[in-house]
């Protein structure tokens, strides 16, 4: 249908969370569904903005919000029978808001729809570089890009020549916190869950080594063998068995990040780590940390990491996947190790 500002309506597909679910999600835990309520122009009197999504983010931390907590998490649980929201990229169709104008491309939460009526727009970012890639900004140059870049820099605070091991190295925060630390002349491992991915963390990525978790029956000799040394940076993505068994293989004064656990978002009773001792022994300083907290850092991070990407000294690997119909099945394969790079979906082109 014709995209005609102050059109009378348009339909508009969005994908919406059926019911809320504990375990592992299903692709029937969700649906596609058509209305036709969307009408292409900006309310009067309100300072929303009105896009049209290109492409969508799949990120693990959405699984928590497709479960009902009885206490707040730090962000909010999704409503069954509306459009799931998670961060994307957009084109401005309709604005009344001074800093969007129409044709601006933007990147932010937005909702697993066609079109967005977008009336918070606190954590909208207009996009400075079109001359990269849009969908980049789903992953490189948006949030995953940005946890990267603070929970490694800042976080982690990395001197030149220290050993560094990356859990979940091949997705779409990993592969760059491994790409800023060669950057920073430190010796670089990486774990991964398939053949396919190792291999692209020590050919594509100039990660040092690289394993396959499922493929190592005692994760602390796996870890021995290639930090003989010890760790000083754990950038922790997984949780469970692997944080324990990094915990003894850390050095003095080591650091770990804690960006994300995603071993531990479908249990119904989350696994223990037995461990923690080693956090006193070894003076270990172990943070999480929430980009909420570091906003104000977002245009530091995108000169650095867009001039190492013109340069091509980054890199990036994504996995498209077409069709708002699909987007279920990408988001679901998350927790199965299906994806290969950051996971997005492309509504629209255009």
């Amino acid at each position: 249908m014709a995209e005609k500002r102050g059109e009378a309506a348009v339909e508009n597909k969005k994908v919406v969370l059926k019911h809320y679910i504990t375990g592992f999600p299903k692709e029937s835990d969700m649906e596609l569904v058509t209305t036709g309520a969307v009408r292409l122009k900006v309310p009067e009197g309100t300072t929303a903005v009105l896009v049209k999504n290109l492409y969508l983010s799949c990120d693990p931390y959405m699984r928590s919000r497709m479960t009902k907590h009885d206490e707040p998490s730090y962000v909010p649980d999704f409503i069954p029978g509306e459009a799931i929201t998670g961060y994307g990229v957009a084109k401005v169709l309709d604005s009344n808001h001074p800093n969007f104008n129409e044709g601006d491309y933007v990147w932010g939460i937005t909702g697993w729809e066609e079109y967005s009526l977008i009336s918070s727009t606190e954590g909208l970012i207009k996009i400075k570089y079109t001359d990269v890639p849009l969908s980049y900004y789903t992953g490189l140059l948006g949030m995953p890009g940005f946890t990267a870049y603070i929970g490694f820099f800042e976080i982690c605070k990395p001197k030149k020549g220290e050993y560094v091991f990356i859990s979940a190295a091949s997705g779409a925060v990993g592969q760059l916190v491994g790409q800023f630390a060669k950057l920073m002349g430190c010796y670089v491992v990486g774990s991964a869950g398939s053949d396919e991915k190792v291999n692209l963390l020590k050919d594509k990525f100039g990660f040092d080594d690289a394993f396959n978790y499922k493929q190592e029956s005692d994760l602390n000799a796996a870890l021995k063998r290639r930090f003989p040394q010890g760790i000083d940076i754990y950038f922790e993505n997984v949780g469970g068995a692997t944080l324990d068994a990094v915990l003894p293989n850390m050095r003095i004064h080591g650091r770990i990040s804690a960006c994300g656990m995603i071993s531990q978002y479908n249990l119904e009773k989350p696994e223990g780590v037995r461990n923690l001792i080693f956090i006193i022994t070894k003076r270990i300083r172990f943070e999480g940390f929430l980009l909420f907290d570091h906003i104000d850092r977002y245009p530091e991070f995108l000169e650095f990491t867009v001039a190492h990407v013109k340069d091509g000294t980054i890199t990036y690997v994504e996995d498209v996947v077409e069709g708002l119909e699909n987007a279920p099945s990408a988001l679901i394969g998350l927790f199965f190790g299906r994806n290969v790079g950051k996971q997005l979906v492309v509504v629209a082109k255009e």
